[in-house]
Protein backbone atom coordinates (compact mmCIF):
# COMPACT_ATOMS: atom_id res chain seq x y z
CA UNK A 1 0.00 0.00 0.00
CA UNK A 2 1.37 3.24 -0.71
CA UNK A 3 1.86 6.20 1.70
CA UNK A 4 -0.92 7.88 -0.33
CA UNK A 5 -3.54 4.82 0.22
CA UNK A 6 -2.84 5.03 3.50
CA UNK A 7 -3.30 8.34 4.64
CA UNK A 8 -7.19 7.63 2.72
CA UNK A 9 -7.49 4.90 5.09
CA UNK A 10 -6.40 6.46 7.61
CA UNK A 11 -8.84 9.46 7.44
CA UNK A 12 -11.90 7.67 6.31
CA UNK A 13 -10.78 5.23 9.32
CA UNK A 14 -10.93 8.68 11.74
CA UNK A 15 -14.15 10.18 10.37
CA UNK A 16 -15.99 6.71 11.02
CA UNK A 17 -14.40 7.11 14.77
CA UNK A 18 -16.06 10.32 15.05
CA UNK A 19 -19.37 8.06 14.96
CA UNK A 20 -18.11 6.03 17.36
CA UNK A 21 -16.91 8.00 20.28
CA UNK A 22 -13.24 7.89 19.13
CA UNK A 23 -11.05 10.73 18.10
CA UNK A 24 -11.28 12.97 15.33
CA UNK A 25 -7.76 13.93 13.98
CA UNK A 26 -7.13 16.20 10.54
CA UNK A 27 -5.34 18.96 10.18
CA UNK A 28 -8.37 21.43 10.58
CA UNK A 29 -10.03 19.40 13.57
CA UNK A 30 -8.92 17.82 16.64
CA UNK A 31 -11.49 16.04 18.69
CA UNK A 32 -11.63 13.52 21.71
CA UNK A 33 -13.82 12.34 23.73
CA UNK A 34 -12.01 11.30 26.96
CA UNK A 35 -10.67 13.43 29.20
CA UNK A 36 -7.16 11.71 28.99
CA UNK A 37 -7.10 13.27 25.28
CA UNK A 38 -6.18 11.60 21.88
CA UNK A 39 -5.16 7.83 22.30
CA UNK A 40 -1.73 8.21 20.69
CA UNK A 41 -1.37 4.72 20.59
CA UNK A 42 -3.46 4.32 18.29
CA UNK A 43 -3.40 7.04 16.00
CA UNK A 44 -0.03 5.90 15.74
CA UNK A 45 -1.75 2.35 14.31
CA UNK A 46 -3.66 4.63 11.94
CA UNK A 47 -1.02 6.76 10.47
CA UNK A 48 1.19 3.60 10.17
CA UNK A 49 4.37 5.79 12.09
CA UNK A 50 6.59 4.56 14.36
CA UNK A 51 7.44 5.39 18.13
CA UNK A 52 9.48 7.18 19.89
CA UNK A 53 11.37 4.90 22.10
CA UNK A 54 14.56 5.00 24.70
CA UNK A 55 16.45 3.15 21.79
CA UNK A 56 15.76 6.30 18.96
CA UNK A 57 16.17 9.35 22.18
CA UNK A 58 19.54 7.52 23.14
CA UNK A 59 20.87 7.41 19.77
CA UNK A 60 19.71 10.82 19.16
CA UNK A 61 22.09 11.51 22.55
CA UNK A 62 24.79 9.22 21.37
CA UNK A 63 25.23 10.75 17.83
CA UNK A 64 24.79 14.46 19.18
CA UNK A 65 26.77 14.52 22.71
CA UNK A 66 23.53 16.60 24.09
CA UNK A 67 21.10 15.20 26.26
CA UNK A 68 17.49 15.06 24.50
CA UNK A 69 15.38 17.63 24.72
CA UNK A 70 12.53 17.37 27.39
CA UNK A 71 9.89 17.10 24.66
CA UNK A 72 11.41 13.87 23.65
CA UNK A 73 11.66 12.38 27.23
CA UNK A 74 8.39 13.10 28.08
CA UNK A 75 6.52 11.79 25.07
CA UNK A 76 5.31 15.22 23.59
CA UNK A 77 7.41 14.00 21.05
CA UNK A 78 6.24 10.25 20.25
CA UNK A 79 5.66 9.32 16.67
CA UNK A 80 8.10 9.58 14.00
CA UNK A 81 8.94 8.65 10.04
CA UNK A 82 12.58 7.66 9.41
CA UNK A 83 14.34 9.47 11.90
CA UNK A 84 17.10 6.78 11.68
CA UNK A 85 18.17 8.45 8.19
CA UNK A 86 18.78 11.85 9.81
CA UNK A 87 20.87 10.26 12.56
CA UNK A 88 22.70 8.16 9.50
CA UNK A 89 23.06 11.19 7.64
CA UNK A 90 24.65 13.69 10.60
CA UNK A 91 27.15 10.56 11.50
CA UNK A 92 28.56 10.68 8.08
CA UNK A 93 28.83 14.71 7.57
CA UNK A 94 25.71 14.63 4.75
CA UNK A 95 23.69 17.46 5.11
CA UNK A 96 20.02 17.75 5.40
CA UNK A 97 17.22 20.84 6.63
CA UNK A 98 14.44 21.38 8.50
CA UNK A 99 11.08 22.66 7.64
CA UNK A 100 8.01 23.65 10.09
CA UNK A 101 5.20 25.92 9.53
CA UNK A 102 2.46 28.22 10.95
CA UNK A 103 -0.83 28.71 9.74
CA UNK A 104 -1.81 32.53 10.25
CA UNK A 105 -4.88 32.63 11.11
CA UNK A 106 -4.90 35.39 14.61
CA UNK A 107 -2.84 37.81 15.11
CA UNK A 108 -1.92 36.36 18.89
CA UNK A 109 -0.34 33.04 18.92
CA UNK A 110 -0.75 31.16 22.25
CA UNK A 111 1.12 28.51 23.84
CA UNK A 112 0.15 25.73 22.16
CA UNK A 113 1.35 27.59 19.34
CA UNK A 114 5.59 27.52 20.63
CA UNK A 115 5.65 23.60 20.78
CA UNK A 116 7.07 22.89 17.14
CA UNK A 117 8.99 26.00 17.16
CA UNK A 118 11.00 25.36 20.29
CA UNK A 119 11.62 21.78 19.76
CA UNK A 120 13.04 23.12 16.04
CA UNK A 121 14.87 25.79 17.86
CA UNK A 122 16.47 22.91 19.97
CA UNK A 123 16.88 20.90 16.65
CA UNK A 124 18.55 23.42 14.82
CA UNK A 125 21.33 24.21 17.40
CA UNK A 126 22.09 20.46 17.86
CA UNK A 127 22.16 19.62 14.53
CA UNK A 128 23.97 22.88 13.43
CA UNK A 129 21.70 22.56 10.28
CA UNK A 130 19.27 25.62 7.66
CA UNK A 131 15.44 26.08 8.56
CA UNK A 132 12.92 27.06 6.34
CA UNK A 133 9.55 27.91 8.14
CA UNK A 134 6.80 28.29 5.78
CA UNK A 135 3.63 30.82 6.57
CA UNK A 136 0.60 29.11 5.01
CA UNK A 137 -1.01 33.03 4.30
CA UNK A 138 -2.80 31.17 1.68
CA UNK A 139 -4.55 28.35 3.30
CA UNK A 140 -6.09 30.73 5.91
CA UNK A 141 -7.26 33.45 3.17
CA UNK A 142 -8.68 30.25 1.29
CA UNK A 143 -10.49 28.65 4.51
CA UNK A 144 -11.15 31.32 7.02
CA UNK A 145 -13.73 34.35 6.17
CA UNK A 146 -10.69 37.07 6.01
CA UNK A 147 -9.17 39.35 3.57
CA UNK A 148 -6.02 38.88 1.69
CA UNK A 149 -5.00 42.28 3.23
CA UNK A 150 -5.61 41.01 6.67
CA UNK A 151 -4.22 37.82 6.24
CA UNK A 152 -0.76 39.50 5.60
CA UNK A 153 -0.95 41.81 8.27
CA UNK A 154 -1.49 38.95 10.63
CA UNK A 155 0.78 36.63 8.81
CA UNK A 156 3.50 39.32 9.57
CA UNK A 157 2.60 39.47 13.04
CA UNK A 158 3.05 35.96 13.69
CA UNK A 159 6.90 35.99 12.34
CA UNK A 160 7.46 38.79 14.49
CA UNK A 161 6.59 36.18 17.33
CA UNK A 162 8.19 33.22 15.90
CA UNK A 163 11.69 35.42 15.63
CA UNK A 164 11.01 36.27 19.26
CA UNK A 165 11.75 32.81 19.96
CA UNK A 166 15.76 33.40 19.27
CA UNK A 167 16.22 32.25 15.94
CA UNK A 168 19.42 32.75 13.90
CA UNK A 169 18.90 35.03 10.67
CA UNK A 170 21.87 33.71 9.51
CA UNK A 171 20.95 29.99 9.56
CA UNK A 172 17.06 30.38 9.08
CA UNK A 173 14.10 31.70 6.47
CA UNK A 174 10.68 32.63 7.04
CA UNK A 175 8.75 32.76 3.88
CA UNK A 176 4.97 33.62 3.35
CA UNK A 177 3.68 31.32 0.42
CA UNK A 178 1.49 34.63 -1.30
CA UNK A 179 5.27 36.03 -1.75
CA UNK A 180 7.76 33.65 -2.16
CA UNK A 181 5.71 31.53 -5.12
CA UNK A 182 6.37 34.97 -7.10
CA UNK A 183 9.90 35.64 -5.97
CA UNK A 184 11.24 31.93 -6.46
CA UNK A 185 10.15 30.02 -10.11
CA UNK A 186 11.65 26.93 -8.85
CA UNK A 187 9.18 26.49 -5.87
CA UNK A 188 6.15 26.90 -8.23
CA UNK A 189 7.95 24.04 -10.34
CA UNK A 190 7.92 21.62 -7.63
CA UNK A 191 4.28 22.37 -6.58
CA UNK A 192 3.14 21.90 -10.41
CA UNK A 193 5.19 18.70 -10.06
CA UNK A 194 3.07 17.42 -7.11
CA UNK A 195 -0.09 18.27 -8.32
CA UNK A 196 0.81 16.47 -11.04
CA UNK A 197 1.73 13.17 -9.47
CA UNK A 198 -1.47 13.29 -6.94
CA UNK A 199 -5.03 13.01 -8.64
CA UNK A 200 -8.27 14.42 -7.36
CA UNK A 201 -9.79 11.46 -5.69
CA UNK A 202 -6.49 11.39 -3.60
CA UNK A 203 -6.81 14.43 -2.34
CA UNK A 204 -10.91 14.27 -1.86
CA UNK A 205 -10.01 10.61 0.78
CA UNK A 206 -7.08 12.10 2.30
CA UNK A 207 -8.40 15.45 3.30
CA UNK A 208 -12.16 15.06 2.78
CA UNK A 209 -12.60 17.40 0.49
CA UNK A 210 -16.28 18.19 -0.91
CA UNK A 211 -17.66 19.02 -4.81
CA UNK A 212 -18.76 22.46 -2.90
CA UNK A 213 -15.03 23.47 -1.96
CA UNK A 214 -13.31 26.02 -3.87
CA UNK A 215 -10.56 24.65 -6.43
CA UNK A 216 -7.92 26.32 -4.18
CA UNK A 217 -8.32 23.89 -1.54
CA UNK A 218 -7.81 21.08 -3.41
CA UNK A 219 -4.79 22.30 -4.77
CA UNK A 220 -3.07 23.54 -1.67
CA UNK A 221 -1.68 20.06 -0.41
CA UNK A 222 0.94 20.73 -2.87
CA UNK A 223 1.71 24.13 -1.88
CA UNK A 224 2.63 22.72 1.97
CA UNK A 225 4.49 19.34 0.94
CA UNK A 226 6.87 21.73 -1.33
CA UNK A 227 9.13 23.28 1.13
CA UNK A 228 10.20 19.67 2.11
CA UNK A 229 12.12 19.40 -1.24
CA UNK A 230 16.07 21.46 -1.56
CA UNK A 231 15.07 22.26 -5.04
CA UNK A 232 12.33 24.60 -3.89
CA UNK A 233 15.05 27.06 -2.10
CA UNK A 234 17.51 27.16 -4.74
CA UNK A 235 19.37 30.35 -3.23
CA UNK A 236 19.96 28.40 0.45
CA UNK A 237 21.09 25.34 -1.31
CA UNK A 238 22.50 25.85 -4.49
CA UNK A 239 20.00 24.54 -6.73
CA UNK A 240 20.57 21.11 -5.61
CA UNK A 241 17.63 18.82 -5.26
CA UNK A 242 18.92 15.87 -3.14
CA UNK A 243 19.27 17.34 0.15
CA UNK A 244 16.79 15.54 2.70
CA UNK A 245 14.00 17.50 5.20
CA UNK A 246 13.20 16.98 8.43
CA UNK A 247 9.53 18.34 9.15
CA UNK A 248 9.16 18.89 13.08
CA UNK A 249 5.06 19.08 13.44
CA UNK A 250 1.99 18.03 15.22
CA UNK A 251 0.60 14.88 14.48
CA UNK A 252 -2.64 16.27 12.92
CA UNK A 253 -0.25 17.53 9.58
CA UNK A 254 1.22 14.05 8.73
CA UNK A 255 -1.56 13.61 6.19
CA UNK A 256 0.27 16.31 4.27
CA UNK A 257 3.47 13.89 4.60
CA UNK A 258 2.38 11.05 3.86
CA UNK A 259 1.26 12.63 0.28
CA UNK A 260 4.28 14.26 0.00
CA UNK A 261 6.17 10.88 0.67
CA UNK A 262 4.41 8.79 -1.75
CA UNK A 263 5.34 11.33 -4.53
CA UNK A 264 9.02 12.05 -3.88
CA UNK A 265 10.22 8.93 -5.95
CA UNK A 266 7.79 10.05 -8.53
CA UNK A 267 9.35 13.34 -9.28
CA UNK A 268 13.30 11.87 -8.37
CA UNK A 269 13.63 13.81 -5.02
CA UNK A 270 13.99 12.21 -1.24
CA UNK A 271 11.50 11.62 0.64
CA UNK A 272 10.74 13.73 3.83
CA UNK A 273 11.72 12.20 7.64
CA UNK A 274 9.02 13.84 10.31
CA UNK A 275 9.10 13.92 14.25
CA UNK A 276 5.53 14.01 15.30
CA UNK A 277 4.13 16.05 18.80
CA UNK A 278 0.73 15.69 20.52
CA UNK A 279 -1.43 18.06 20.74
CA UNK A 280 -1.43 20.98 23.80
CA UNK A 281 -4.57 20.83 25.68
CA UNK A 282 -7.27 23.91 26.14
CA UNK A 283 -7.52 25.23 29.17
CA UNK A 284 -10.99 23.80 29.60
CA UNK A 285 -9.42 20.19 28.98
CA UNK A 286 -8.58 17.32 26.50
CA UNK A 287 -12.13 16.98 25.24
CA UNK A 288 -12.83 21.24 24.43
CA UNK A 289 -11.26 22.65 21.26
CA UNK A 290 -8.55 25.50 21.98
CA UNK A 291 -9.06 28.48 19.53
CA UNK A 292 -6.99 31.83 19.42
CA UNK A 293 -9.90 33.27 18.44
CA UNK A 294 -11.52 31.91 22.05
CA UNK A 295 -9.40 34.09 24.01
CA UNK A 296 -10.58 31.94 27.45
CA UNK A 297 -9.35 28.83 25.76
CA UNK A 298 -6.07 29.44 26.21
CA UNK A 299 -2.86 31.52 27.30
CA UNK A 300 -1.96 33.97 24.41
CA UNK A 301 1.77 35.46 23.98
CA UNK A 302 0.01 38.84 24.83
CA UNK A 303 -1.37 38.61 27.53
CA UNK A 304 -1.06 40.07 30.92
CA UNK A 305 0.47 38.36 33.96
CA UNK A 306 -2.31 39.02 35.14
CA UNK A 307 -4.22 37.70 32.44
CA UNK A 308 -2.36 34.37 33.04
CA UNK A 309 -3.26 34.19 36.33
CA UNK A 310 -6.98 35.00 36.00
CA UNK A 311 -7.09 32.31 33.17
CA UNK A 312 -5.38 29.75 34.83
CA UNK A 313 -7.28 30.17 38.15
CA UNK A 314 -10.86 30.24 36.56
CA UNK A 315 -10.48 28.25 33.82
CA UNK A 316 -7.55 25.93 33.85
CA UNK A 317 -9.46 22.02 34.29
CA UNK A 318 -8.72 20.26 37.41
CA UNK A 319 -8.01 16.74 38.20
CA UNK A 320 -7.97 17.43 42.02
CA UNK A 321 -11.35 16.39 43.92
CA UNK A 322 -14.66 18.28 45.23
CA UNK A 323 -12.98 18.93 48.61
CA UNK A 324 -10.06 19.40 50.34
CA UNK A 325 -10.39 16.74 52.57
CA UNK A 326 -11.49 14.09 49.86
CA UNK A 327 -8.21 15.50 47.58
CA UNK A 328 -6.20 14.75 50.23
CA UNK A 329 -7.37 11.32 50.82
CA UNK A 330 -7.43 9.81 47.30
CA UNK A 331 -5.61 12.43 45.08
CA UNK A 332 -5.21 14.27 42.06
CA UNK A 333 -5.44 12.73 38.32
CA UNK A 334 -1.99 14.44 36.90
CA UNK A 335 -3.59 12.60 33.60
CA UNK A 336 -6.18 14.53 33.05
CA UNK A 337 -5.36 18.16 35.21
CA UNK A 338 -4.91 20.76 32.76
CA UNK A 339 -1.84 22.34 34.89
CA UNK A 340 0.02 19.54 35.30
CA UNK A 341 -0.14 19.07 31.69
CA UNK A 342 1.13 22.64 30.63
CA UNK A 343 4.05 21.93 33.26
CA UNK A 344 4.90 19.06 31.38
CA UNK A 345 5.33 21.17 28.25
CA UNK A 346 7.09 24.04 29.78
CA UNK A 347 8.68 23.18 33.54
CA UNK A 348 12.51 22.48 32.76
CA UNK A 349 13.21 20.78 35.73
CA UNK A 350 12.52 16.63 35.58
CA UNK A 351 13.11 16.37 39.47
CA UNK A 352 10.81 19.01 40.02
CA UNK A 353 7.90 18.27 37.92
CA UNK A 354 8.02 14.39 38.75
CA UNK A 355 8.23 15.60 42.65
CA UNK A 356 4.67 17.81 41.48
CA UNK A 357 3.58 14.50 39.92
CA UNK A 358 3.91 12.28 43.03
CA UNK A 359 2.63 14.96 45.72
CA UNK A 360 -0.53 15.87 43.64
CA UNK A 361 -0.91 12.35 43.26
CA UNK A 362 -0.87 11.20 46.92
CA UNK A 363 -3.38 14.30 47.38
CA UNK A 364 -0.17 16.19 49.68
CA UNK A 365 -0.41 18.75 46.92
CA UNK A 366 -3.71 20.85 46.12
CA UNK A 367 -5.31 22.34 43.16
CA UNK A 368 -4.41 25.61 43.87
CA UNK A 369 -0.91 25.23 44.85
CA UNK A 370 -0.53 23.56 41.29
CA UNK A 371 -1.92 26.20 39.60
CA UNK A 372 0.38 28.92 41.62
CA UNK A 373 3.08 26.49 40.30
CA UNK A 374 2.04 27.12 36.55
CA UNK A 375 1.45 30.64 36.79
CA UNK A 376 4.28 31.47 37.46
CA UNK A 377 6.30 29.14 34.96
CA UNK A 378 4.10 30.93 32.33
CA UNK A 379 4.42 34.40 33.74
CA UNK A 380 7.98 34.16 32.99
CA UNK A 381 8.01 32.17 29.33
CA UNK A 382 5.52 34.97 28.36
CA UNK A 383 7.47 37.52 29.71
CA UNK A 384 10.19 37.04 28.28
CA UNK A 385 8.91 36.41 24.95
CA UNK A 386 7.02 39.85 25.20
CA UNK A 387 10.35 41.59 26.02
CA UNK A 388 12.13 40.29 22.90
CA UNK A 389 9.72 40.69 20.73
CA UNK A 390 9.66 44.36 21.39
CA UNK A 391 12.97 44.56 19.72
CA UNK A 392 11.47 42.61 16.53
CA UNK A 393 10.63 45.63 13.77
CA UNK A 394 9.07 45.16 10.24
CA UNK A 395 12.62 45.68 9.32
CA UNK A 396 13.98 43.30 11.05
CA UNK A 397 11.32 40.27 9.98
CA UNK A 398 12.11 41.81 6.48
CA UNK A 399 15.83 40.61 7.11
CA UNK A 400 14.63 36.94 7.42
CA UNK A 401 11.82 36.94 4.86
CA UNK A 402 14.22 38.20 2.39
CA UNK A 403 15.13 34.83 0.00
CA UNK A 404 19.08 34.59 0.09
CA UNK A 405 22.13 32.23 0.46
CA UNK A 406 22.05 31.47 4.59
CA UNK A 407 25.58 30.22 6.69
CA UNK A 408 26.02 26.86 5.02
CA UNK A 409 27.48 25.74 1.89
CA UNK A 410 26.78 23.86 -1.17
Amino acid sequence: MSEVQAAQVASIDLNKGETANEDLVDPWNVQSSSATGVDYDKLIVRFGSTPIDDELIQRIERVTGKPAHPFLKRGIFFSHREMHKILDLHEQKKPFYLYTGRGPSSEAMHMGHLIPFVFTKWLQETFDVPLVIQMTDDEKYLWKDISMEEVKRVALENVKDIISLGFDVEKTFIFCDLNYIGQCPGFYQVIVQIQKHVTFNQVKGIFGFGDSDCIGKISFPAIQAAPSFSIAFPQIFNGRRNIPCLIPCAIDQDPYFRMTRDVAPRINLPKPALLHSIFFPALQGATSKMSASDQNSCILLTDTPNQIKNKINKYAFSGGQATVEEHKEKGGNCDIDVSFQYLKFFLEDDQKLEKIRQEYTSGELLTGHLKKELIGVLQQIVGSIQEKRKAITDEVAQEFMTPRKLKFDY
